[in-house]
């Protein structure tokens, strides 16, 4: 395993299982996480990193991380407006990638969405999709972009209404979304992180896209 692993995000549903799950296999020595507002679990050695995203960019290149992982989003709901969900998803992803680079990060592992497109005419695709595009113009030795569908798992304090209404119905609608609809089952948060770990033992260079069927092959 890499010797210094930096998250981003890891307030979230997938980062804050991540962190938990490095902590408790010992890597929590290794791990630093760069966050917007303090972390409230027990993350053992790590080194928590609380500063304005402005100031990522000089964190990251003090840290000089050998693997980063992207576990940032929002919604629109949260956000507030087109304007500052894309603030996140697409523009701090970005600046986040390219301090990487700069630091000489070699991997980069970057929670996405299914269907992510820039040129999707959903606005949330269009997003996700010129975030990837930014991913891949840094040219990492490797990079791995995580294509999940409809994410199950016990948020903190993130009401999401709509999204809650369809985890409830997919186990009915699964069973319908056979071959190339698998990408758009549920699945755990657990098992993103998971895979998440398993990448980060793959060696091989190159930019690889994951999507559920991917995913799950991993866990």
């Amino acid at each position: 395993m890499a010797d210094k692993i930096l998250i981003v995000g890891a307030t979230g549903l997938i980062g804050g299982l991540l962190t938990r799950k490095l902590v408790e296999q010992g890597a929590d020595k290794r791990l630093h996480l760069l966050l917007r507002r303090p972390y409230r679990e027990d993350v053992g050695k790590a080194k928590v990193h609380v500063q304005l995203q402005e100031n990522w960019p000089a964190i990251i290149a003090r840290i000089k991380p050998d693997i980063v992982i992207s576990c940032l989003g929002s919604t629109m709901k949260k956000a507030g407006s087109k304007e500052e969900f894309a603030a996140v998803d697409r523009d701090l992803v970005g600046a986040v990638a390219a301090a990487a680079k700069a630091a000489g990060a070699k991997q980069f592992i970057a929670v996405s969405s299914t269907m992510a497109d820039s040129s999707a005419p959903s606005f949330y695709l269009k997003t996700k999709g010129e975030a990837e595009d930014l991913l891949r113009a840094q040219d990492f030795d490797r990079l791995d972009i995580i294509r999940p569908g409809l994410l199950r798992g016990e948020r903190n304090n993130d009401n999401r209404l709509g999204e809650s209404l369809a985890i409830a119905a997919s186990p009915l609608l699964d069973l319908v979304l056979h071959g190339r609809l698998r990408r758009y089952r549920s699945i755990l948060a657990s098992d993103v992180a998971d895979a998440i770990v398993a990448l980060m033992a793959e060696s091989g260079a190159g930019a690889f896209v994951h999507e559920n069927d991917a995913i799950w092959r991993m866990v």
